[in-house]
């Protein structure tokens, strides 16, 4: 049994163009075709009647849980889970520190074959200090036991390859291969991660770097499998 798994900061749907079309993301996570994908920058403006993150549902034919962090008058920002699996729980993490701007996490219970995959998606912070403070949250969600499969991924803003929140999170799930992901058109930077428990399912992982993603968004995706 494999399932995909797909991270991916969509920049609010600004191109390396610098316009916002929604249907570039769309036809990128159609290129994926990844039954789970956690969406970083999702902005919840209207298209076509729709709400930005509906109308990827729509268009997707996936479920769409929405996490944002930063609630406007007019629309709102943050986190997002597109899944094709059925959705067990749902619990929405507030990891905002005093005086930096608003980050979360979605923690979500998914059905797969008669198992539960534990998902948490996040985009943490721009200050070390902030990022550390935010991991150790993290961690404290991920009970990690023999039987069940548990799946951390997100836009983590980590550059420092031997800061502590990378070390922490290798010898919580042990240590996934490094794949860039930033800048989208010429990556060099692994700001972008996925850690699976048990580190053996994990069957690959690499960014997904098609001529669409390299200027869909300022970040590629990455995509994983893993199986049982």
């Amino acid at each position: 049994m494999q399932m995909t798994l797909a991270t991916y900061n969509i920049h609010g749907c600004i191109g390396a163009d610098g316009r916002f079309k929604p249907d570039r993301i769309i036809n990128v996570l159609q290129e994926m075709n990844a039954d789970v994908v956690a969406l970083q920058e999702v902005e919840h403006r209207q298209i076509e009647g729709y709400d930005l993150l509906d109308y990827f549902a729509a268009k997707t034919g996936l479920t769409a849980i929405a996490g944002p962090t930063l609630v406007r008058r007019t629309h709102h920002y943050g986190n997002a889970l597109l899944t094709r699996l059925p959705v067990v729980a749902v619990n929405r993490i507030d990891l905002t520190l005093p005086g930096r701007e608003p980050r979360g996490a979605l923690d979500v219970t998914l059905a797969w074959n008669e198992r539960q995959v534990h998902v948490v998606a996040t985009h943490l912070g721009l200050r070390p200090w902030e990022r550390r403070q935010q991991v150790r949250h993290l961690l404290k969600l991920f009970e990690i036991r023999l039987t069940e499969t548990y799946v951390l991924m997100g836009d983590l803003n980590e550059w420092f390859l031997w800061g502590r929140p990378l070390r922490w999170l290798h010898a919580h799930f042990k240590r996934p291969p490094h794949c860039a992901t930033f800048p989208a058109r010429k990556p060099f930077m692994a700001l972008d991660r996925l850690w699976v428990h048990p580190r053996r399912r994990l069957k690959s992982l690499e960014a997904h770097t098609s001529g669409l993603a390299r200027i869909a968004s300022d970040h590629l995706p990455l995509k994983a499998i893993i199986e049982i």
